[in-house]
């Protein structure tokens, strides 16, 4: 493969969204892991033999240590380069992965001018790639009352970048069918498998009229293209050239407020809904003077922000839930609550919405007791 002008690694666990993978036959939390950890200790030999036999030798094999974890069955490695620098190691394992649209959309991204790692080797077939290092620093580990505006308008400031450079036929549609599919994954995994609830046909209706509306409002968006994970354990924080840029292989063409939720209702911190709302308007702002489609009134702007977040929110909850049922992930349970607070208080805003409330409330009274302590 020759040089790419662009690459991504993940020096923080980034979460979820995995909905378009294989879905793979039902076991154990037990039994994953094992079986995982007996093909990952298979493909770490064959990574190591990948990189010392790569031509002009410019990384040092046997340094090779973790760098993260991944929800889905991706692995990165750092691992020290003969020119002093350090590097990181994809492992995607096919069939379960596949490097090319990570390959793909780091050369869209990069031309836009922001920052990604760069793609320095790799074997597709295999499932490896050998990438630039952006650090260790994410903006959740940098995040604080001080910092936190400076880098949210770096942030929004690239967001915008892409945005601007987007054009249809490029990257897969966000379409009705996709949203629809991740809207699905909340009474699958959350309410029938988190909260042992069983939904009757009023209660389906009800939560269907809910999903009509959200989709109604997310379809009608202007598009551009989406990250589907601008968060802050995507983000790093780097000497120049903020945010570096990661996790970025399921981007599509879809909502334009998408990323911006994704940013500022960011399940792993929360902010004032005052101060939300303040770098939602900048967005706007910026968006508008970048010719970006935005509506040109900004109440009409934060309503489909609040939409397009209740939608990826009900999504959240539900690969959460299944990150940790079908995948033996425990650590994103902790996170559910401040996801629902976010879909509580969006759905009781608005009129079309409100059944969820309901809905919600039913669930709580109708689940069983379960012994997690978030």
């Amino acid at each position: 493969m020759k040089e790419g002008s662009a690459g991504a690694f993940l020096s923080s666990i980034p979460y979820y969204m995995r909905t378009h993978l294989p879905q793979r036959s039902a076991m154990s939390p037990q039994d994953s892991a094992q079986n995982a950890a007996v093909g990952a200790d298979s493909r770490l030999s064959e990574l190591k033999q990948w990189l010392g036999a790569l031509p002009g030798a410019p990384v040092q094999a046997d340094s090779i240590r973790p760098a993260s974890s991944d929800a889905s069955f991706r692995r990165y490695f750092r691992v020290d380069g003969n020119d002093g620098k350090t590097y990181i190691a994809m492992d995607a394992p096919p069939p379960q992965e596949d490097v090319r649209p990570f390959v793909r959309v780091a050369e869209l991204f990069g031309a836009t001018g922001v920052s990604v790692p760069r793609i320095l080797a790799g074997d597709e077939a295999r499932g490896f790639l050998l990438l630039t290092d952006l650090g260790s620093t994410t903006y959740l580990h940098q995040l604080s009352p001080d910092s936190a505006h400076k880098l949210y308008l770096d942030a929004i400031d690239a967001l915008v970048l892409i945005q601007a450079q987007s054009k249809p036929g490029v990257l897969p549609e966000y379409d009705r069918a996709l949203l629809q599919r991740e809207l699905d994954l909340f009474p699958e995994w959350y309410v029938g498998r988190h909260l042992g609830v069983q939904m009757n046909d009023k209660q389906r209706g009800l939560l269907d009229k809910v999903f009509e509306a959200l989709l109604a409002n997310n379809l009608a968006q202007p598009k551009v293209y989406v990250h589907r994970d601008y968060h802050s354990r995507n983000l790093m924080v780097l000497g120049q050239g903020n945010p570096g840029i990661l996790d970025f292989q399921d981007a599509v063409h879809g909502p334009i407020t998408y990323d911006l939720v994704s940013l500022l209702r960011d399940a792993y911190i929360q902010w004032d809904e005052e101060q939300v709302l303040d770098w939602a308007i900048r967005y706007w702002e910026r968006a508008r003077r970048a010719g970006l489609p935005v509506p040109a009134d900004v109440d009409s702007f934060y309503r489909d922000f609040e939409f397009m977040g209740l939608q990826r929110h009900l999504k959240v909850l539900g690969i959460f839930a299944r990150l940790y049922y079908r995948d033996g992930k425990d650590a994103y349970l902790n996170d559910l609550p401040l996801v629902m607070e976010y879909a509580r208080k969006t759905a009781g805003r608005y009129r079309e919405l409100a059944p969820l409330i309901v809905l919600l409330d039913e669930f709580d009274n109708k689940a069983p007791a379960v012994g997690y302590t978030f």
